[in-house]
């Protein structure tokens, strides 16, 4: 008996054809689907019905997506965020749902640097300043005189975390869950309220999951308890910033910029006033960009998609 796959997750879609032998072996009928960045609920409804899998990104699959197939047995979810599924539901008609933790550790923890590095030391400023005929030199600061915190220290969290201290960054965190001393102690972070580190830090460096607890976590009042000269990056999910507050914060002057690869809304609206901002650093949603990280998770994907097609068969 074969098996029919809706495949949805945009950074698999253009290498199917890699694993068209898997697929054959395997007796999985794969069904491709053009998506841009992710399948909203309405999207999914008329393409799901016969579907015993689904390969999928951040597609919003809902309550009634479930409803509307009858034979899906698992959602392999290209990634680790889960936040767009509802898996509540899932859970409750049978179906699995996977996903591959720390798939994107070390891309992420680079791009954080990398954005860290470029607010202190003002280097895409003066890039641009050149270029425009300026020579003028831009004051920058080095990160050993800086504070770097972390919301969120878990996977990605702890990579941003080991690589500011060895640039001799004070290193803040912040988290929810309890972290196991010996993993705080080896990082050299010191654990801090969320109102501490939000008082303290240069940078402040949202890694959190999204989840009921960190919807707007950082919102009006949070970016007010923030240094003026301080600087929010998130690479984590979208709406763990309200992004409408965090543009007032901007514009009042109450911070002194924003990196985001992430947004409320994707891909980011035209009109939003973050892309005319001169202090804020964007990126499509692609700070995972890792071949090597990528090969990773298209494997853990399909292996955990054939053992949730096969399972009580």
């Amino acid at each position: 008996m074969g098996w029919k796959v809706l495949v949805t997750a945009p950074y698999m879609l253009p290498v199917l054809d890699r694993f068209a032998g898997f697929f054959a072996e395997n007796g999985i009928d794969v069904v491709p689907t053009a998506v841009d960045e992710r399948m909203e609920e309405a999207d999914l409804l008329p393409l799901i019905g016969d579907a015993d899998g689904i390969i999928c990104g951040d597609d919003r699959i809902t309550e009634r997506v479930l409803d509307a197939a009858p034979r899906l047995k698992v959602v392999a979810k290209w990634g680790t965020g889960i936040d767009s599924i509802d898996s509540a539901a899932a859970e409750a008609r049978g179906i699995r749902v996977c996903r591959t933790l720390d798939a994107f550790t070390e891309p992420v923890g680079d791009s954080t640097l990398g954005y860290i590095l470029a607010f202190a030391r003002r280097l895409p400023w003066m890039d641009r300043m050149m270029k425009a005929g300026t020579w003028e030199k831009i004051p920058g600061i080095a990160l050993n005189e800086l504070t770097v915190g972390v919301i969120g220290v878990g996977a990605t969290g702890s990579a941003t975390l080991r690589r500011a201290r060895a640039f001799g960054a004070t290193l803040l965190g912040n988290d929810i869950r309890d972290v196991h001393p010996g993993h705080i102690k080896a990082l050299g972070v010191a654990m801090v309220s969320l109102e501490k580190l939000l008082e303290r830090s240069d940078f402040v460096c949202v890694h959190c999951d999204l989840n009921p607890t960190s919807h707007h976590l950082m919102s009006g009042p949070q970016f007010a308890r923030m240094k003026r000269t301080a600087v929010l990056t998130n690479l984590a999910r979208g709406p763990v910033v309200d992004e409408a507050a965090l543009i007032a914060a901007l514009e009042a002057g109450e911070i002194a910029g924003a990196a985001l690869d992430v947004f409320e809304h994707e891909p980011l609206p035209a009109d939003s006033p973050l892309r005319t901002m001169d202090n804020v650093m964007l990126a499509p949603h692609n700070s995972n960009s890792s071949p090597g990280a990528w090969d990773r998770i298209h494997q853990s994907t399909l292996d955990q998609l054939l053992d949730g097609l096969k399972a009580d068969t």
